[in-house]
């Protein structure tokens, strides 16, 4: 095999290794969209556990406003009326304690992998 020959076979190698990592980097999974139910003057599921990049909708199926509060700040709705919704993108990894500051009893919580 001559020294053109090798280098040209080098290349073929590396660019096919690139193209691996490449085509492994594609495989990672897509935001998921979780959904939370605001019903019966209760967050459900309790807790929820989420990927970074997941979106995560509460509806309130009750018959009257509630809001979702995180309680360090780190996000809050609104209020949310009777059959409307509330979305928020997780982005930051941690344990997030919410409740409805209209409703203090109802408490839950979100983990953020």
């Amino acid at each position: 095999m001559s020294f053109q020959h090798w280098r040209l076979a080098r290349r073929a190698r590396t660019a096919a290794v690139v193209l691996s990592v490449i085509a492994g980097s594609s495989a990672i999974a897509a935001p998921t969209t979780h959904t939370i139910l605001i019903e019966g003057m209760k967050f459900s599921p309790p807790t929820l556990e989420v990927k970074r990049g997941d979106s995560i909708v509460w509806v309130n199926k009750d018959m009257f406003p509630h809001d979702v509060t995180e309680q360090q700040g780190a996000f809050r709705s609104g209020a949310i009326p009777a059959q409307g919704s509330w979305k928020f993108v997780a982005t930051k990894r941690g344990q997030y304690s919410y409740e409805c500051s209209l409703h203090p009893v109802m408490k839950a919580t979100l983990v953020v992998k």
